[in-house]
């Protein structure tokens, strides 16, 4: 029996379409069962020094909600938080450090998001999103694209959007990615095995972050000197031409600046087990933040690649070829689908 080809990739590629999606829901339900767990399990005791430094964070947080909101509606630049986004962490962790009296534990937290907040500032900047006018600066491309779907096509959805995801959401979310270093406070246990073992994955994983990143702006910078000269994307050499990054550890993992992003703050998260604030092993309410961290970026990883699938043919084969977070495959352009 002869069997058409052509019909017979695309029922592989929707089968592998919806294997991807399984996939999806399948790690949504599992960090919303994690997330339960933490929450369950916890002890929410607090002492005095950890409630009032709570508050503080919760003033310092408030202020940039109403900030970005207040900013953002009216430069109709909605990177506002964008830029707050790797400032804040270090202020927060910085005034927990010094509430709790400069302990070792807490000094390491704060000197990690510190390298990573420093790391982090300097690849925005140099896509254009600082000014002296800091309201001002490139707003991130893909909000022009989500304020262009159907769903915001009343003003007042998006301004809804704009106060509770980008203000409100993503505010207490890298606050409470922070958390774990409030948990630790209170600790008089000395650093151990398991803040050693959260510091090196922590620390792993900003490399990780790092060299990512240092790959990707080098690969866009020079596809746009080569296409400065008026040549077309597919009239660029390999592998420019493809129009996506697949040099490095790019070839083999989708997302690798946002394994490393999630990463950071999961290992983080596990000082609260070297502090012996979690009474089950890891499971403590204040990693709830990394958790929902990594939600953020199932959702933004699905946006990305949404909209690289519909800039460069090539992408979908890329999806096809590599996992999003496990290097066990490797792009090969020469497998693309015809």
């Amino acid at each position: 029996m002869m069997v058409n080809p052509v019909k017979s990739e695309a029922v592989g590629t929707d089968g592998q379409e919806r294997l991807r999606k399984a996939g999806t829901v399948c790690a949504v339900i599992l960090v919303l069962v994690l997330t339960a767990l933490e929450l369950l399990v916890s002890d929410y005791a607090l002492s005095e020094v950890q409630r009032s430094t709570l508050t503080v964070l919760c003033a310092v947080c408030g202020c940039s909600m109403l900030y970005c909101f207040t900013v953002g509606e009216l430069t109709k630049n909605y990177s506002q938080m964008d830029k707050l986004w790797s400032v804040l962490p270090v202020v927060y962790t910085w005034i927990i450090a010094a509430r709790g009296g400069f302990r070792p534990r807490l000094l390491l937290f704060a000197l990690i998001t510190t390298a990573w907040g420093v790391r982090l500032t300097i690849n925005f900047a140099r896509k254009g999103a600082y000014r002296l006018k800091f309201w001002t600066g490139r707003e991130d491309y893909r909000w022009s694209i989500v304020r262009a779907n159907p769903v915001f096509s009343r003003p007042i959805l998006w301004t809804l959007f704009d106060l509770l995801f980008i203000s409100v959401y993503q505010n207490a979310l890298v606050l409470a990615i922070c958390l774990p270093a409030l948990a630790c406070m209170d600790s008089a246990a000395p650093l151990n095995a398991a803040d050693a073992a959260a510091a090196v994955c922590a620390v792993l994983f900003l490399i990780l972050e790092t060299v990512s990143d240092e790959l990707q702006w080098h690969f866009h910078r020079t596809k746009q000197e080569l296409m400065s000269g008026g040549k077309a994307l597919d009239e660029l050499p390999a592998p420019y031409n493809l129009g996506f990054n697949t040099f490095g550890v790019w070839s083999r993992i989708r997302h690798p600046n946002y394994l490393g992003e999630q990463g950071i703050w999961l290992s983080l998260s596990l000082f609260t087990a070297g502090a012996g604030a979690a009474r089950y092993g890891i499971f403590h309410w204040s990693s709830v933040g990394a958790f929902l961290l990594v939600l953020l970026f199932i959702g933004s990883s699905a946006l990305g690649e949404t909209i690289s699938s519909g800039k460069y043919p090539a992408y979908r084969d890329y999806i096809r070829q590599v996992y999003k977070y496990l290097p066990l495959r490797k792009f090969r352009p020469e497998e693309q689908s015809r």
